[in-house]
C-alpha cells in the first residue's frame, strides 16, 4: 500500500503516534519517529527494523521550537531525500485550576506544540512535497476543537486553529499535496491510565460506539489519507474519529 514511501510522525514514540508508526511500517513505509524522548523513539525504531525490515530514523524534536522543526525537516531529507507523508500528531493539554490561572508559559506551550509546530513543519515539508510532485499532510486534531470543555480551552483553541490550518494548507499546496485532518474523540492512550473509572464510563456513554477508542483504531484513517490510491480526491477534509460522539 505504501511500499517505499517515507512517512514522518511527530509525537511518534507513544500513544496514537506509536500505533501509526507501526501501521505505516507494516504497510511498507520507511518512517521518521519524532518526539521529545529520543530513547523512546530509538527503541521504536529498533522494533520497526526488526519486525518489518523497514528503515526508521529516530529524531528528538520539541515541535514548539521553530529551530527544532527546521532541524527535523533537514534530518528527514538528509536521510531519505524526500518525505511523502507528514503526520502532525504531537499534542498536549496540561490541566489548570481555572482559566484565570493559566500562565502565559502554559498557554504558549499549548499553542506551540499543537499549532505552531504543525504550521512550521507543514510549511517546510509541504513546499518541498509540492516541488517534488506531491504528498500528503495529516493533522491529528481533537473533538475539543468543535466542542471545547472548560478544562481544555487553550488546547481547544489550538486544535481549532489546526483545523483551519488544514484548509489553508490544502489550498496553498494543492493540487499535488493533499492535506486532511483526523479529528479524534476519546482514546485509551497512555494518559487514560490516570482516568478515574467514572470518567471512562462518562466518556463511553457519550459515544454511539459505547466505549472509548483503542489507539490502534486510528491506523486505518491514517493509511487512508496517506495513500493516494485511496484518497486521491480528498483534501481539506476533517474525518471525525470519535465513536459517534453525541
Amino acid at each position: 500500500m505504501l511500499s517505499d514511501r517515507v512517512v514522518v510522525v511527530t509525537g511518534g514514540s507513544r500513544g496514537l503516534g506509536r500505533e501509526m508508526v507501526l501501521g505505516f511500517a507494516r504497510a511498507g513505509a520507511d518512517v521518521v519517529i519524532a518526539s521529545r524522548q529520543y530513547e523512546a523513539c530509538a527503541a521504536l525504531a529498533d522494533r520497526v527494523r526488526d519486525t518489518y525490515g523497514r528503515r526508521a530514523l529516530p529524531v528528538a524534536c520539541n515541535v514548539s521550537d521553530w529551530t527544532q522543526c527546521d532541524a527535523l525537516a533537514d534530518a528527514c531529507y538528509a536521510e531519505f531525500g524526500r518525505v511523502d507523508v507528514l503526520v502532525n500528531n504531537a499534542g498536549l493539554s496540561p490541566l489548570y485550576p481555572s482559566l484565570d490561572q493559566v500562565s502565559e508559559a502554559l498557554f504558549d506551550k499549548v499553542i506551540g506544540v499543537n499549532l505552531k509546530g504543525p504550521f512550521r513543519l507543514s510549511a517546510l515539508i509541504g513546499a518541498r512535497m509540492a516541488a517534488a510532485g506531491g504528498g500528503s499532510i495529516i493533522n491529528v486534531s481533537s473533538l475539543e476543537a468543535v466542542r471545547p470543555e472548560p478544562f481544555a480551552v487553550p488546547y481547544a483553541a489550538a486544535k481549532a486553529g489546526l483545523n483551519a490550518l488544514t484548509l489553508g494548507l490544502a489550498q496553498t499546496y494543492g493540487p499535488s499535496v493533499r492535506v486532511n485532518t483526523i479529528q479524534c474523540g476519546p482514546f485509551a492512550t497512555d494518559i487514560s491510565t490516570a482516568w478515574p473509572d467514572e470518567l471512562r464510563t462518562q466518556l463511553s456513554a457519550h459515544t454511539a460506539a459505547g466505549r472509548v477508542g483503542e489507539p490502534h483504531e486510528i491506523v486505518g484513517a491514517a493509511l487512508y489519507f496517506a495513500d493516494p490510491a485511496a484518497s486521491g480526491y480528498c483534501s481539506g477534509a476533517t474525518l471525525a474519529l470519535d465513536g459517534g460522539w453525541r
